[in-house]
């Protein structure tokens, strides 16, 4: 099955961060708000300067994106029978169940009872509003774009740091790196399971709601019949059922997480455990991150040209078919857990009985081929920025190290919450058994509880072709949660139409 998008998409319907990520505006501003009074909010929506993703040439100098929660479409007025057809993950929220709270990790002190905001339903913000500029202009940006209703539309809820580290995250890795490339023209076949190997070309519906994603199918989504709601035909129709609106379409699900690093605690540990040697505190780094500080792999490039990654892409080129075992890049290592690069198993090479055996089990060429779900199926597109003084590791060992808050605004763009976020931070991140790996999270950013019968898992394995195994033990938590809600960013017909929706009140016209 072959979906074509054609050179006319549209993008001036998509907000420009689906696109773009805005990483040549090195000044940014992360507001929560509460709406305080939804006329004046809508009044202020429908003036918003919310970018879109239309190339024009010219790089734009200032960017405003904005997401809702759950509670902020609720506030705005959308219909519960709209707002039913949204994921469960998105209406119940990040902290909405204990459960959902265990399989992302928020456990102990990164439980929501201790999160900053968020964590409960005075702080839960209703609106997320995303402002970029050039360097040194984001306060006149900031107070153009507000414009003369947001005082009395909106109250802060909290205003989240951000800082410009260059290409660097506060550990001092290269960040940013390995993105997947949306198949904005529909160039890559669209099925179940189709593609043997690792692909970095990703079907747009992944990420954008309204379009087929990797299983050939239409992500769940509001759609609304303009018999029933006049104001429906601001949207654009259902691509699966033209017949009905479609408030989703061009929109995504925006995770966002603020997670606290300790910079001097990970360098410390990481020099105390190396004795004190500096190449030796350089390769554990190495193999706990999974790359070089600058960013390089610790393999070698792939053996044939992988989709969407250009062939001369050496931070990228790669995959993990020549090691393993976890040889040259340990198969705990962080990058490796976030993108293990695995393509479908069984594959869809050869003759139908062969799939068939692969199917059963039998035909592999390892046991443990069928230890890891394809990746193509729980992408994230990563839109985070850091935040925080710079600390140089060399600076970070030092028992005098300054102590300061620093860390990352994490933010992922999917098109479905559970399969991607969720299932990367439960199944490949705070899982002890990835990839059939014992007594081990992930080493930078999972807790460190043991198992339910004691178990520990604060350990780090490297495998040694020189030898045995060597293990790390009693790695403490270097990275805690600080705050986190789901959001929905729409399109711009869809902003169009929260604008207009009629205010509890209001006499009709």
């Amino acid at each position: 099955m072959t979906t074509t998008y054609s050179s006319d998409f549209p993008f001036d319907d998509l907000q420009g961060l689906l696109r773009f990520g805005h990483r040549h505006l090195k000044d940014s501003c992360f507001l929560l708000l509460r709406v305080a009074d939804a006329k004046a909010a809508k009044q202020w929506l429908a003036d918003a300067p919310v970018s879109s993703a239309i190339q024009n040439g010219s790089r734009p100098k200032t960017a405003l994106q904005i997401a809702f929660s759950v509670a902020g479409l609720r506030a705005l007025g959308l219909r519960e029978s709209v707002i039913g057809d949204f994921s469960d993950e998105f209406i119940s929220g990040m902290a909405g169940h204990e459960s959902r709270s265990r399989r992302l990790g928020d456990v102990d002190g990164n439980s929501p009872e201790y999160w900053a905001w968020g964590g409960g339903e005075q702080q839960t913000p209703h609106v997320l509003l995303l402002l970029y500029a050039e360097a040194g202009k984001i306060a006149p940006w900031r107070k153009k774009a507000q414009g003369k209703p947001f005082a009395e539309a909106f109250e802060l809820l909290a205003e989240l740091p951000t800082d410009d580290l260059g290409a660097i995250e506060p550990f001092g890795f290269v960040d940013g790196i390995s993105q997947p490339e949306l198949d904005w023209a529909g160039t890559q076949a669209i099925d179940s399971h189709g593609r043997d190997g690792f692909s970095n070309l990703l079907a747009v519906g992944e990420v954008v709601l309204g379009y087929r994603n990797e299983y050939g199918q239409y992500t769940v989504r509001p759609l609304i019949d303009p018999m029933h709601d006049p104001g429906a035909a601001l949207l654009p129709a259902a691509e699966d059922r033209p017949g009905l609106k479609d408030f989703a379409r061009n929109g995504s699900y925006l995770v966002l997480r603020q997670l606290g690093q300790d910079v001097p605690g990970f360098w410390q540990f990481i020099d105390k455990a190396s004795g004190g040697d500096a190449t030796q505190r350089e390769q554990l780094a190495a193999a706990m991150v999974g790359r070089q500080r600058d960013g390089r792999p610790l393999l070698p490039p792939a053996a044939a040209e992988i989709p969407g990654i250009p062939a001369d892409d050496s931070l990228n080129s790669f995959n993990y078919l020549s090691d393993p075992a976890g040889m040259r890049c340990p198969i705990g290592a962080h990058v490796r857990r976030a993108n293990p690069r695995s393509g479908d198993m069984p594959s869809a090479s050869g003759c139908i009985f062969s799939r068939l055996l692969k199917i059963l089990g039998f035909g592999l060429n390892r046991h443990d081929q069928d230890l890891i779900a394809s990746t193509r199926f729980h992408r994230l597109l990563r839109r985070g920025r850091p935040y925080g003084p710079l600390l140089t590791p060399e600076q970070a060992v030092k028992a005098d190290a300054p102590a300061a808050e620093r860390g990352l605004q994490f933010i992922c763009l999917v098109a479905n919450i559970s399969r991607q976020f969720e299932f990367v931070q439960n199944a490949w991140m705070v899982n002890s058994k990835f990839a059939g790996l014992q007594q081990e999270r992930d080493p930078l950013l999972a807790h460190r509880q043991p198992l339910n019968d004691g178990t520990p898992t604060d350990q780090f394995h490297r495998p040694d072709p020189a030898g045995p195994v060597q293990t790390v033990a009693h790695l403490p938590q270097f990275i805690s949660v600080r705050g986190g809600a789901y959001f929905f960013m729409p399109g711009l017909s869809a902003i169009r139409y929260l604008a207009a929706l009629p205010t509890q009140g209001d006499q009709p016209s």
